[in-house]
């Protein structure tokens, strides 16, 4: 049994299909089937480490990226699309796999159109409450659309509606089995003192940064602050940090991470109060899993035409707070933090309203659908 993933560009592509392949593996020890052989293509690997733990072979395919604004650069990303669908379908046609699993992005364009040509099934997942234009062209022809949101079924075209079925968004096990005790050791945490999370999305957030920066000398007179900053920012931040905090005595409650692995996520996640973060889909669905506060800052609508409506769609739960980035200042970030975490009730409350956002079995059940097709697949 092979079976390819592709998407990406992003966490919220990437980390679903690595729940997905966890899925996969389980069911083929619960059934004792043969190990699956499972492939991620895409132009780059994204996380090494996640591939590496879930036994999955990464395969480097080109592919362009089709901007929503005028840009030079989409016609030569253009050029890169098709060579990038010239190499997927090489590469499929000698590893012909039983079924291709595309969680959007303009890096499975070239892939689930070679799989296409190909004849090979496909099984979309869509995250957001309005689909994206890689998953909109594959479900035209995909064997299977899995969908977060139940409000994203009427973008797609009528005549596939029939393949659709909600399943939520995979949540990686790890992130659905909080442990605190010990969590704080392992994060080297202060003890007795409220715990912030702040997640800028995979690659970070400068707005976010810039803001948590400013309002830091107040955010760590009450509390520890964990913070993803983006691999491409940590070095900048933590500069910035030491400036801002030289004169404070608690300069030692801030914790800022390039990226945080699973583990330390889970770990981090387990002991906050707080979360403060973008507002992916599957970052929304793993703090609903978590049961935790939220204050969301959507990227705004012209940049991501998605996190918007994602962020007020988890807030009319009570789960969550919405913050633009139009009226994000450090004083209006730090006073909405000390008003959830000085009320503990609250806290809990918005959590637990929360949880109905959280699909724990969504990758069991896309896993179980791309393995029936895998093994009936001639």
């Amino acid at each position: 049994m092979k079976i390819v993933l592709t998407g990406g560009g992003t966490g919220g592509h990437f980390y679903p299909l690595m729940a997905i392949a966890e899925s996969i593996h389980d069911i083929a020890r619960e059934e004792r089937l043969v190990t699956p052989r499972l492939y991620f293509i895409a132009p780059d690997p994204f996380d090494r480490e996640a591939l590496f733990e879930n036994e999955i072979l990464f395969i480097r395919s080109p592919a362009g990226k089709m901007r929503r604004y005028r840009s030079i650069r989409n016609l030569s990303d253009l050029f890169l699309t098709a060579t990038g669908f010239l190499w997927s379908l090489l590469r499929l046609f000698f590893l012909y796999p039983d079924v291709v699993i595309s969680k959007g992005g303009y890096t499975s364009v070239p892939v689930t159109l070679a799989a296409r040509v190909l004849n090979i099934p496909v099984i979309v997942h869509e995250s957001d409450s309005r689909p994206g234009r890689a998953n909109l062209l594959a479900s035209r022809f995909a064997a299977r659309i899995a969908v977060a949101f139940a409000s994203s079924i009427a973008y797609f075209p009528k005549n596939v509606q029939g393949k659709i079925a909600r399943t939520g968004i995979p949540i990686r096990k790890t992130l659905t089995r909080l442990v605190p005790e010990g969590a704080r050791q392992y994060l080297n945490l202060e003890g007795g003192i409220p715990v912030i999370l702040i997640l800028g999305g995979s690659q970070g957030s400068a707005r976010i940064n810039d803001t948590v920066l400013s309002a830091l000398p107040e955010l760590i007179s009450y509390a520890a602050v964990i913070h993803q900053t983006g691999k491409d920012n940590i070095r900048e931040v933590t500069e910035t940090a030491k400036v801002v905090l030289e004169k404070s005595p608690h300069a030692d409650r801030y914790h800022p991470y390039p990226y945080l692995s699973a583990l330390s996520l889970e770990r981090a996640a387990a002991v906050a109060d707080v979360v403060v973060s973008r507002a992916g889909a599957g970052t929304i669905a793993e703090i609903a899993a978590w049961r935790k506060p939220a204050i969301l800052i959507p990227i705004p609508e012209s940049v991501s035409h998605d996190q918007r409506t994602n962020a007020y769609a988890f807030a009319e739960t009570g789960a969550a707070v919405v913050l633009e980035e139009a009226n994000l200042t450090p004083h209006v970030l730090a006073s909405e933090i000390r008003r959830i975490v000085a009320n503990p009730a609250l806290g809990k409350t918005m959590g637990e309203r929360g949880a109905s956002f959280a699909d724990k079995d969504a990758a069991r059940i896309i896993a179980d659908e791309a393995v029936e097709i895998a093994l009936s697949h001639e």
